[in-house]
């Protein structure tokens, strides 16, 4: 008796553990024929009236299949779209804060008081200006063509640069001891790598290895001119008088790709350049930041007497992709608002200056482009911040452009002769023959 029991219990764990094994088929089959067959009985139960009792509520119910699979499957997929979810994330997160990042040529540069860009690839693909204005020939720069075949206006795409005030215009100046400005800068452009090394060991007096980069160390004007090649398109310079100052651009180097990177006056001020003009974006040709202290008002002119206290200055200049016109913003942040509007009351007083000015110079009509530009030019206040805004028309820019070409032109032909006299000889010269000066 007691053997037939063990017996028959031995062979009820057996079966237990093989629809353990089978349950899960089992179970989905039973319940997709507990679905399909009890709803139509509930339909006609609900027509006729009661027929059968219908389940025990105490009584426990046969686990669901579908709430035993679907929670398993989903635990195990949960994780992976977590991290699918989460790298999409920070891949949107990058682009967006590089987008609003300062180009990576700038954010190479050290710490300044003042920083300039140009994007003279975009100036050459809108041809926003004609033909870049060629630069003057020496002997060093012409030699600096023989020996690397760089030409600053064919094969510059990009330029940054860095501003060190003295020490002794006070406020922070970063230039160190030095008695004028120092700067710091980086090209971007088409190098010939193998003749730029070559011509950089020729000129220079010596050369640092610092983290597997050459620092060329080359005398020039009392002072010492250091050059780094960064990489197979980049190139760092700098006069600053501290070596550590290129040292750290190697460093910046490095680390490229953060958006995060940078000087802190110019991750500061960055963010206030436009962005986007009636909500379409902009192309940022140039700008400049930079802090204006009364200390430099000698070199500053007769724009001196605009910024009798220390102010930040942002100047941008900006094409929008639904207009040919470039388009200026000057902005200077004071320290109060009174500031703020004693300096936007003197910059009216200079635009009203300008337009009467052109009113009366113009004679037979005034010049539609110039008077365009004139027309836009705008001043305003918004709390500590002045504001003036232009917009340069294709014609004036390339106006001023081959004027400036023009007068750069007559000056290195005749440096000590009128300018009107050769072009008179050249017009009584007989065609075929060659003037005699």
């Amino acid at each position: 008796m007691t053997g037939t029991i063990l017996k028959g219990t031995i062979n009820a764990k057996l079966l237990a553990n093989n629809l353990f094994t089978f349950r899960r088929p089992a179970l989905i089959v039973l319940r997709l024929l507990e679905i399909f067959s009890q709803n139509p009985i509930r339909r006609r139960t609900a027509a006729a009236g009661p027929t059968q009792p219908g389940p025990d509520p105490a009584r426990p119910q046969p686990t669901s299949v579908l709430s035993y699979a679907l929670p398993v499957r989903l635990k195990r997929r949960i994780p992976v779209l977590l991290a699918v979810l989460l790298v999409a994330a920070a891949l949107v997160a990058v682009v967006q804060l590089r987008r609003r990042a300062p180009p990576e040529a700038a954010r190479l540069l050290p710490g300044a008081d003042g920083f300039f860009y140009v994007n003279l690839k975009w100036l050459r693909t809108l041809k926003a200006i004609g033909q870049l204005p060629p630069v003057p020939h020496d002997a060093d720069y012409e030699r600096f063509l023989q020996e690397t075949g760089f030409q600053f206006e064919r094969d510059l795409d990009e330029a940054a640069f860095a501003v060190h005030y003295p020490a002794k215009w006070g406020n922070g100046g970063t230039g160190g001891a030095a008695p004028e400005p120092r700067f710091s800068e980086v090209f971007v452009g088409k190098l010939q790598g193998e003749r730029v090394i070559n011509y950089l060991h020729k000129v220079s007096a010596g050369v640092e290895r610092y983290h597997s980069t050459d620092i060329y160390s080359i005398p020039l004007d009392a002072r010492t001119l250091r050059v780094a090649i960064l990489s197979v398109d980049t190139v760092a310079i700098s006069n600053h008088d501290d070596p550590a100052v290129i040292r750290g651009m190697v460093d910046r180097s490095r680390k490229l790709a953060s958006p995060f990177g940078g000087p802190a006056l110019l991750r500061q001020y960055y963010k206030t350049l436009p962005v986007v003009s009636k909500t379409l974006p902009v192309l940022k040709l140039a700008w400049f930041i930079g802090r204006i202290d009364p200390a430099a008002a000698a070199n500053l002119g007769p724009w001196a007497m605009l910024f009798p206290k220390p102010a930040s200055l942002v100047v941008s200049a900006y094409y929008a992709v639904y207009s040919p016109t470039l388009h200026l913003r000057v902005e200077a942040i004071s320290g109060t608002e009174d500031d703020a509007q004693t300096l936007s009351d003197k910059v009216s007083t200079f635009v009203n200056l300008f337009h009467a000015a052109e009113n009366s110079v113009a004679t037979g009509g005034s010049d539609p482009d110039v008077k365009a530009f004139f027309d836009s030019l705008q001043v305003e206040r918004h709390g500590e911040r002045s504001v003036l805004t232009a917009a340069i028309p294709p014609g004036f820019l390339r106006k001023v452009v081959g004027a400036s070409q023009v007068e750069g032109s007559s000056t290195e032909a005749s440096p000590g002769t009128p300018s009107n006299d050769k072009p008179k000889r050249a017009e009584t010269a007989p065609s075929g023959q060659k003037t005699q000066n």
